[in-house]
């Protein structure tokens, strides 16, 4: 079987040198190696004799690396130019939790924050946290959301570029955030992105009602929106990227061609198909083969 593994630092730290390419090149000898990025990332092509198939070479080559902050994807190469990015926007698209951020106006990010946390980590359902974040917020100014958009929310690094590059190579790009429409419309234009899909914060009388509109977009949701995509666009499943960080993007990155963990909770890189624990959202480019002078910036 052939295969492809990509060796991806981050931008600001490159650490793929011949030194951590000849570790992995102890593992597979006679792979093809073709440089994406100066000591950034790089592509190793092999064959599987062994037929372990990708993720037990993944997993061997991250063992090989794990003291350098290098990220390891390892995949068949065909169909590796998506067609499809489907993302998660707190915590992957930004750099922030926007709820969080709202409640920091009222003085209770810790408390709520720490519900956030647990969320996302899979130990509390979705729903009811989302219900519970939200009922505390309740009397904030609708217009703090313009502030804390305008001050505190930033663009992940690569996010930009990610999402330029793939649309500048045909693919479709879609937002899908258990985070709410006052956030992901804004997000979804400074990236460029085709679409978003959230959720409503309630409002009454210029005042946070503390209140979500029902039903939730949540995990389910997000994946059938997944699903949707692949039957409106015509493309077939292998044709698909999905990245996030939380346990409710669990469904979704299972049901794409590749799902990946961004920085994520340990529940979700354990079992995404692939993780960036090190790099920014340019290595989603490098694991599908671009090289950095094909990015679009």
């Amino acid at each position: 079987m052939d295969l492809v593994a990509t060796l991806i630092a981050a931008p600001a730290a490159p650490a793929v040198d011949t030194a951590a390419i000849a570790a992995a090149h102890r593992l597979v000898p006679h792979a093809d190696l073709a440089v994406l990025a100066d000591n950034v990332a790089v592509d190793l092509a092999f064959v599987d004799s062994s037929s372990d198939g990708a993720r037990a070479w993944q997993d061997r080559l991250r063992e090989a690396l794990a003291d350098r902050p290098i990220d390891v994807v390892v995949q068949a190469p065909l169909a590796r130019r998506k067609k499809l990015l489907i993302a998660d926007m707190d915590s992957t698209l930004i750099g922030q939790e926007c709820i969080d951020e709202l409640a920091d106006e009222l003085g209770l990010k810790p408390k709520i924050a720490a519900i956030t946390e647990r969320a996302m980590r899979g130990e509390i359902d979705f729903e009811p946290a989302l219900r519970e974040r939200v009922g505390l917020l309740k009397g904030l100014p609708e217009a703090v959301i313009a502030k804390v958009l305008a001050e505190r929310i930033t663009l992940t690094p690569g996010a930009r570029t990610l999402v330029q590059t793939m649309k500048a190579n045909g693919a479709y790009a879609a937002l899908v955030s258990g985070g709410f429409t006052a956030f992901t419309g804004s997000v979804r234009d400074r990236l460029g992105m085709d679409e978003d899909r959230s959720n409503t914060l309630n409002v009454e009388d210029g005042l946070l009602a503390g209140t979500v509109g029902e039903p939730i977009l949540g995990r389910d949701a997000k994946r059938a929106r997944l699903e949707e995509l692949i039957a409106e666009r015509g493309i077939a499943r292998s044709d698909t990227l999905a990245v996030g960080d939380g346990a409710n993007d669990l469904a979704m990155l299972d049901g794409a061609g590749l799902g990946i963990a961004f920085h994520a909770k340990p529940k979700v890189a354990e079992a995404a198909d692939a993780r960036i624990d090190h790099g920014d959202l340019t290595a989603l480019l490098y694991l599908q083969g671009y090289s950095r002078d094909a990015f679009v910036d």
